[in-house]
């Protein structure tokens, strides 16, 4: 080996869960978490401590089809193994769809995406599904799909997201010097419904919002809201004032996080080399 190649070389996963199993996707100390499964998969088959970094921190029960991480392996690990035996160890709760070498070295999954993807379904009928309640919201009763259309344009664009977000803890010393704490200002280009019907017949309602980055129950609280819409406790209209309100308490029900899939990540431009599982390109 040359001398003056790297010890260690940034690589580039593809990651799929079901949050059921999982206290969220960030490490926390005493739970079980898919970046602490990952990070111990990792750290056996590689010999040496890993960090890893997602491009999205998904909460608890909340899902990912295509959660991307990076992190910094030993260049004479397997690649084109690694995604396998990841597996092997971690599911079926956590599957690597994919690994490759990033062909950037300073690429991170986190700061270098520039948009991501979330799927949400609901199930919109009046007898339970046993199959879909591990992945949907079950609401009985009948949802007017036109009037949740119309609530979605006020969400597009770039606005202050406060009235759909859980704020961000303050530390004493920023009370004290009166910071505002981080922006909740957020561009969202994508926020649609979709109908579709289930193996058995029912009616299934799927909403898909992408934008550059989303905040604390951020997709939740904003399907809770449109969903009182298309139950007839709110009107498309009152979306928009919520929304200027930057009232927490004013957008009302945040929807179940066991619904909730990152279904995809962005990034400049698509990577090179082994083709992906993922469209990376939320």
């Amino acid at each position: 080996m040359n001398v003056n190649e790297p010890a260690h070389r940034r690589a580039r996963l593809t990651v799929a869960y079901d949050g059921a199993h999982f206290h969220g996707f960030a490490i926390n100390d005493g739970v079980r978490t898919v970046a602490g499964v990952l990070t111990e998969a990792l750290s056996l088959i590689a010999r040496t401590p890993i960090e890893i970094t997602g491009a999205g921190r998904t909460d608890a029960g909340v899902h990912a089809w295509d959660q991307v991480v990076s992190c910094d392996v030993p260049i004479d690990v397997d690649i084109d193994g690694l995604a396998r035996r990841l597996t092997k160890m971690c599911a079926p709760g956590v599957v690597v769809r994919d690994v490759r070498w990033a062909t950037d070295p300073d690429f991170d999954a986190r700061f270098s995406a520039i948009w991501r993807r979330y799927r949400y379904t609901v199930l919109n009928d009046p007898t339970p599904d046993p199959f879909l309640a591990p992945t949907s919201w079950h609401v009985a009763s009948p949802l007017n799909l036109a009037l949740m259309h119309l609530a979605c344009d006020p969400l597009v664009g770039e606005h202050d997201f406060s009235a759909f977000c859980r704020k961000p803890k303050l530390s004493r010393e920023q009370i004290e010097r009166g910071d505002p704490g981080p922006s909740l200002v957020r561009r969202v280009t994508l926020a649609q419904w979709s109908e579709h019907q289930s193996d058995h017949g029912a009616r299934i309602l799927r909403f898909e919002v992408q934008a550059n980055a989303f905040c604390h129950q951020m997709v939740r609280s904003i399907v809770g809201c449109l969903v009182d819409v298309g139950l007839g406790r709110l009107s498309p209209g009152d979306v928009s004032g919520i929304l200027r309100s930057r009232d927490r308490t004013a957008a009302g029900t945040v929807a179940p996080p066991q619904g909730l899939t990152l279904w995809q990540v962005g990034y400049p431009e698509a990577p090179a080399g082994k083709a992906a599982g993922s469209a990376n390109g939320s």
